[in-house]
């Protein structure tokens, strides 16, 4: 295993990811705008995808970059199918708050 990727110690990479990571778990928990949690999630899956990366790099496998091209094709679906329905509940109700959305409960 390499400790270093062109220079930089792999821990490094890892914390960023964690705090990465970190950042958008809190998005998703604290706040309420619908976009906004989008963004968070997309902010776990690319902290997700840089721990790919790295373990890829160091340990010399192009299997962990396969991974993250499905990860961002899922992402990518996510972001359209998700923002489309925001947009369309935006107006109808005026707001993108997800306290404020009850229709979608059983």
């Amino acid at each position: 295993m390499n400790p270093l990727i062109s220079g930089i110690p792999v821990p490094f990479f890892l914390g960023l990811a964690g705090i990465l990571f970190s950042i958008g778990v809190l998005g998703v928990l604290i706040r309420r705008n619908a976009v906004v949690i989008f963004m968070s999630v997309e902010l776990i899956l690319n902290s997700v995808n840089l721990v790919f990366v790295t373990f890829s790099k160091s340990l010399s496998n192009i299997s962990g970059e396969v991974v993250v091209f499905f990860v961002m094709a899922i992402a990518a679906a996510e972001a359209a199918v998700g923002l489309a329905l925001v947009i369309a509940i935006f107006r109808q109700k005026k707001s993108a708050n997800v306290d404020e959305l009850q229709e979608m409960k059983w």
